[in-house]
């Protein structure tokens, strides 16, 4: 239930407005229900009438009308009429919220995962926040649905019990006892349920996650014929799930088929006593069997409805503590400076380390506007933080950085971003076209600037060439272009946004000699109008770079361009 007090405060409105259409319905209901005892009193020719059937007789001489059958049965198809009007309101209200409800949510965890650091993303893995995306928000808002359901079935209950209560007060209790006596037996098969579905949650985003991993290198698995391994495992976490969902299921019917005879009992039970009891009228006995049968029909039916919605209740708040997380976890807001890059970016005594690991001891560089700058060293050396710390994806945990003399966490940190042109490692390409992939759906920039881009990666001659130019699709992860061609198109969708400075972090280590030096040389022309840094392991990039630095054991020096071209020669 809590998750329904949840969503009650995230959608007031609704919420208000469904509960109000549906207690207005019952309410409906009930006034039409009321002239059942005395028409059944009137066509079974009772000649005692119950307290309850006069004082609805007395109810209808007040407003002036004749308690015949015809006015009572009009009354009772005017009261099912409207009370099926306002539920129709009702659910209008659920359906209204259940669309928004998944939306919203999904819109939520985005809007958290985006904000967050950079170090929360490290430690999530990718099929797990799609999984929540995907899947936990759709089941979190028919886990809604559900509530919003069971509300309305326990309010119609509620309104005939009250019915019945007039009728028979004394059997209406006993009844009434029994059938809740009976329903709270079948309680284990919802803790069942709830059970159930946290498992599913927790299986899977596991299941999602592997399945992330294993897509992503299924091409040397299958080089090394052991995509087995990933198989088995994905079979045993796919028989996990559908264990955990033939436990759900089985719950569920249970209590289907556990409802017939329940009814069935009760409804006997119900003739006996007000026959031979308490000795009520023939008429008064048809009418509270049918309510009594009727409320426990309608309460088990709320019983089913909570039952999916706990085994779906798991997902919602698996959800919620995702964004919870990440928005913990958010990213300092940063300072409000207008950036400028115009003289330099200044390093000073700059330290950061991973626990008890420094990367960087007290480290001093100096990037001047309009230079190419390269960093060697070995692996795991820094030189990515470094490249981390110009983004503000980290933070000096000792030391400070300057931009043109302006310590660099008071800078907007949008703004400076948005100076930044960023090539990775690891080239990601969208299974789309290429002016998508260099846009990346941006609607502020132009077809032109993309191909502006283009060339300035040296990129547009291939891309001319291409069947449907910049409308050509490049095919999942760019499989229909070569290593090269990918590369100057991740350059270009770096530089589409007109940035100041050019971050390279091993952006051409996975080229052959021949596209290194060629895209070495792009990258060269285009300063002095873009500073660039650039990590690399290769010589291409140091060759036309106007300084180089090594970075080792968290120390940066400069040093000969020329030493570090004979030390490549020679490996």
């Amino acid at each position: 239930m809590r998750m329904l007090f949840a969503f009650g405060r995230a959608y007031p409105t609704r919420t208000a407005l469904m509960l109000v259409s549906l207690l207005l319905a019952g309410l409906a209901e009930g006034v039409g229900l009321t002239t059942l005892l005395p028409l059944l009193s009137i066509t079974l020719g009772d000649q005692t009438h119950s307290g309850f059937s006069l004082k609805v007789i007395d109810a209808l001489h007040a407003v002036g009308l004749e308690p015949t059958i015809v006015t009572m049965l009009v009354i009772i198809v005017v009261g099912m009429t409207a009370s099926s009007t306002l539920v129709l309101l009702g659910n209008r209200q659920v359906g209204y919220t259940v669309a928004h409800v998944a939306t919203d949510l999904r819109l939520a965890l985005i809007r958290a995962l985006l904000g967050s650091r950079w170090e929360y993303y490290l430690r999530q893995p990718a099929g797990a926040l799609a999984n929540a995306v995907a899947t936990e928000a759709y089941r979190a808002s028919t886990g809604y649905e559900h509530a919003a359901n069971m509300v309305a079935l326990v309010i119609q209950a509620l309104v005939y019990a009250v019915i019945a209560l007039f009728v028979s007060w004394p059997a209406t209790l006993i009844s009434l006892l029994l059938g809740l006596f009976l329903l709270v037996a079948l309680r284990r098969l919802v803790t069942a349920s709830r059970k159930a579905g946290k498992s599913q949650t927790r299986l899977m985003r596991g299941l999602l996650t592997h399945l992330t991993d294993t897509l992503g290198s299924v091409k040397p698995l299958k080089a090394m014929a052991r995509e087995d391994i990933a198989d088995s495992l994905l079979r045993r976490e796919a028989a996990e799930l559908n264990t955990a969902m033939e436990r759900e299921v089985m719950s569920r019917e249970a209590l289907r088929a556990l409802q017939e005879p329940m009814l069935a009992m009760l409804a006997a039970g119900g003739l006996y006593a007000g026959l031979i009891v308490f000795e009520l009228p023939l008429s008064s006995v048809m009418v509270l069997i049918f309510l009594v049968v009727r409320v426990l029909g309608l309460l088990h039916k709320a019983q089913q409805r909570y039952h999916r919605m706990a085994a779906q209740e798991a997902a919602y708040w698996a959800l919620q503590g995702a964004i919870d997380t990440a928005t913990a976890d958010a990213e300092p807001r940063g300072g409000e400076r207008e950036p400028t890059l115009e003289q330099a970016i200044v390093f000073e005594g700059v330290s950061f380390g991973y626990g008890d690991r420094l990367v960087l001891d007290t480290v001093d560089l100096r990037l001047q506007v309009g230079t190419f700058t390269s960093l060697i060293g070995p692996s795991g050396a820094g030189k990515t933080t470094i490249l981390d710390l110009l983004s503000l994806l980290l933070a000096p945990q000792a030391g400070r950085i300057l931009v043109d003399g302006v310590p660099i966490d008071t800078l907007d940190r949008r703004r400076w971003r948005r100076f930044i042109g960023y090539v990775p490692q690891d080239t990601l390409l969208l299974h789309d076209s290429v002016l998508a992939n260099v846009t990346l759906g941006d609607p502020a920039l132009t077809r032109e600037q993309a191909e502006g881009a283009l060339r300035q990666a040296g990129a547009w001659e291939f891309v001319e060439r291409m069947p449907d130019g910049m409308d050509s699709v490049v095919g999942e992860r760019g499989g229909k272009l070569s290593g090269g061609q990918r590369q100057r198109i991740a350059i270009a969708r770096a530089l589409a946004h007109g940035p100041r400075l050019l971050i390279l972090d091993e952006a051409t280590s996975a080229l052959d000699p021949e596209s290194e030096e060629a895209i070495s040389q792009t990258l060269r022309r285009l300063t002095p109008a873009i500073t660039i840094i650039a990590v690399s392991h290769r010589p291409a990039l140091v060759n036309v770079a106007d300084q180089v630095f090594r970075l080792c054991e968290g120390k940066l020096a400069s040093v000969n361009r020329e030493l570090v071209q004979r030390a490549f020669s020679s490996e």
